[in-house]
């Protein structure tokens, strides 16, 4: 029997959709969740614990893997080296579903690829429970969700016939409700248990969640697609126009790193901070610093339909704005965090920071996030020859690598820096994602909007 897929249109089930996809947004919920919820704990987990004397000594290789890292950067305190850890591990999150998709697509299915990422990310999550396998435990995780992000999504879009367009959006919406489900809830109770608890519960709950999205997944194996079947060209070289447009494509992507790296640093130093600064009580509540992250979570979903409804406003008087002044917008909104937490610092003088500062920036970066990624996504998606779209696509989640990588160093000034100056010099980061925009926008839309023939609508 053959190993391809033909897309199972069959009776639906709810919302007019098949079968396998409710399977699999189930899983990448759970995923989410575990994933989120591991990383809400990982740096505090890092500074207040793990590197400190009594625990760093225990961890296999670490000490190799130190001098590895100061040989590179220098020495560096445990939050420095708590900082780069972080984001090497989150850059490698974002690089290696372009390995475990091209894996499958060569060799094993994007089915047994989902199974082995799922495997290996629940062996992570049970390794960080353990000081000794902190290591081991971070390369389980990199590489499972290798396998498992280069692979599900695919699934999702091969569940639809390719001319079944209006429905496989859809699909796409409902599974990506699922992902945002998972980020706001994961941190919420990894976050409650591991201070209620201990640390090691808030990694055991996140193993425990991504076991249960592997059940989900070999629950409803039958109905979903062992192999993905990759649409081919006529013939690989690009015309001049579509070299332009690919050039151009590569330049936004740029241009978006400078947010990429304003938006991730809240999971990186932002913890750091609020532990030190932030005063953690509203009233006889303690509030987990884990919690502040679902706030970016929470906000990127229950400001779409505001969005959506400010945007229609403005296209019925034609001025809604193009691809690219959304994404600057969302530099300049994310520069405008910052500002929040510089004027928290300034106005609480040498008290602690009110968490209404905190909370203010994050939700804002929740609706940045809405202004540049999913535009990013969607523009890359239009605009790139149909020859090297998905190439394209790949190399827009490259930028995630190389943004998570440059939060790690850059986490690594912010005890010399401070807290006002390190936060200023992110204002500054952002911003000039958004100075790019207004400097180059005209010239990159003017390209990316005359598409040439073979470019993918």
């Amino acid at each position: 029997m053959s190993d391809s897929y033909r897309p199972r249109n069959g009776p639906a089930t709810f919302l007019g959709h098949p079968k396998g996809l409710f399977y699999l947004a189930f899983t990448e919920g759970w995923e989410r969740f575990s994933f989120y919820g591991m990383t809400a704990l990982l740096v505090l987990y890092m500074v207040n614990q793990l590197l400190l004397p009594g625990h760093v000594e225990q961890i296999g290789g670490f000490s190799g893997f130190r001098a590895l890292l100061e040989s590179i950067v220098g020495p560096l305190s445990t939050q420095a080296l708590a900082s780069q850890i972080f984001g090497l591990y989150s850059g490698f999150v974002y690089f290696t579903p372009l390995l475990g998709g091209f894996v499958a697509d060569r060799w094993i299915g994007q089915r047994n690829g989902v199974v082995i990422g799922a495997l290996s990310m629940s062996a992570g999550h049970i390794a960080m429970v353990f000081d000794q396998s902190f290591l081991l435990a971070l390369l389980l995780l990199v590489i499972g969700s290798g396998f498992l992000k280069g692979n599900i999504s695919a699934q999702v879009g091969a569940l639809y016939s390719p001319e079944d367009e209006a429905r496989r959006t859809r699909g796409f919406i409902i599974f990506s409700t699922a992902i945002n489900i998972g980020a706001v809830v994961g941190p919420l109770l990894c976050g409650f248990l591991a201070q209620a608890y201990g640390w090691h519960y808030g990694f055991g709950i996140a193993a425990i969640f991504m076991l249960l999205g592997l059940a989900t997944y070999l629950y409803g194996y039958r109905y979903l697609p062992a192999r993905v079947a990759r649409r081919q060209f006529e013939g690989t070289r690009l015309t001049a126009d579509e070299r332009r447009t690919v050039f151009a494509l590569i330049a936004v992507m740029i241009i978006a790193i400078f947010e990429s790296i304003a938006f991730y640093q809240l999971y990186n130093v932002g913890p750091i901070w609020i532990q030190q600064h932030v005063r953690a009580e509203v009233g006889s509540f303690r509030i987990p610093v884990p919690w502040y992250q679902s706030l970016l979570s929470f906000f990127s979903i229950i400001c779409v339909p505001l969005l959506f409804w400010i945007w229609r406003r403005q296209a019925l008087r034609k001025r809604e704005p193009d691809e690219l002044a959304k994404i600057g917008t969302g530099a300049w909104l994310a520069a405008a965090c910052y500002l929040i937490l510089i004027v928290g610092i300034f106005v609480s003088g040498d008290a602690l920071v009110n968490p209404i500062w905190p909370f203010l920036c994050n939700a804002l970066m929740g609706i940045a996030f809405l202004y540049y990624w999913p535009t990013l996504l969607a523009l890359v998606s239009r605009a790139a020859p149909a020859k090297v779209n998905a190439t394209m696509m790949g190399l827009t989640f490259m930028s995630l690598f190389i943004a998570n990588n440059l939060i790690g160093w850059l986490g690594g000034f912010y005890e010399k820096m401070g807290p006002t100056g390190f936060w200023a010099m992110h204002v500054v980061i952002a911003a000039g994602g958004g100075l790019l925009v207004v400097l180059f926008g005209r010239r990159l839309d003017r390209t990316l909007q005359a598409k040439g023939p073979g470019t993918q609508s």
